[in-house]
């Protein structure tokens, strides 16, 4: 589905009916299965979804509501402003202060990723069959005041091409920014996560010492668990005191596979994982 993928990231105003599709050598039938599993939503729904989401960001740059409908594949303005209202949650002319939270499905050499960006930086990073997923979705559309929408964003674009440097064991460093709204005591643990070197780790004791409350392991540990951006804030390089692994949202064979890549004892290529201890 790579090239069906790539046009309608190309292309967020595009219809395509099941006969646009078998003219494309595609199954409807299997389309639909698809997103309805990666998405939980129907392809139809989908491009919906990437049509508003594209006449957001343009009506956010003060363009005209009725050029937008129109350009968008809409006949008439009132079926806009309805389709625009039922997934922004707000009327066109009213949503120019709403927050928007544009949400894309990534793959990785560990499974699939949700990844979430608003305009300001990456809020959400974590792999697809984690339990607290939806938790954490609600709770950042509460913190952010904002609306989840599927698809694509320049963010998301860099932070895709970043991901996959840091599996081919090429980045170190990522670049693309974070929006991480959040306690005063979790934005304190989640600093100090992001100032543990490469290839490192830390007990959850040593962190708590980092921020000056040495007896508040259980709370760190607490919020390691509420980090809402795995790999990029590293709760992976947290293990036990006795230097076990422990506690982590995306599984501990994860946990297991991210330390071993930063430690230089693997490396994957085209999503194939490389053994270098042989």
């Amino acid at each position: 589905l790579q090239g069906l993928l790539k046009e309608i990231a190309d292309n967020p105003g595009i219809r395509l009916s099941d006969e646009s599709l078998r003219e494309r050598e595609l199954e409807p039938a299997r389309i639909r299965r698809w997103f309805k599993k990666h998405h939980g939503i129907t392809f139809q729904a989908y491009l919906r979804a990437l049509r508003i989401n594209h006449a957001f960001g343009q009506i956010k740059h003060q363009d005209k509501v009725t050029d937008i409908a129109f350009d968008s594949g809409y006949e008439s303005l009132s079926g806009f402003n309805h389709a625009f209202k039922n997934l922004i949650g707000l009327s066109p002319s009213k949503s120019r202060t709403q927050q928007v939270i544009t949400v894309n499905r990534l793959l990785t050499p560990l499974g699939p990723i949700f990844a979430a960006a608003t305009d300001e930086g990456i809020c959400l990073l974590e792999f697809c069959d984690r339990r607290m997923l939806e938790t954490q979705f609600k709770r950042l559309v509460k913190l952010l005041n904002a609306q989840v929408v599927p698809g694509e964003h320049p963010l998301l674009k860099q932070l895709d091409k970043e991901l996959k440097a840091y599996f081919a064991g090429q980045l170190i460093d990522f670049k693309v920014p974070l929006d991480i709204p959040g306690t005063e005591f979790q934005t304190k643990v989640w600093q100090k996560l992001l100032e543990i070197p490469y290839s490192e780790t830390r007990s959850y004791q040593q962190q708590a010492q980092n921020i000056q409350q040495p007896t508040a392991t259980r709370a760190v540990a607490k919020a390691n668990g509420d980090n809402r951006i795995s790999i990029i804030i590293p709760c992976h390089r947290v293990i036990g005191k006795n230097g076990q692994l422990t506690g982590y949202g995306g599984g501990l064979w994860r946990k297991k596979r991210l330390l071993e890549l930063e430690q230089g004892k693997i490396k994957y290529r085209d999503n194939q994982l490389i053994d270098l201890t042989r």
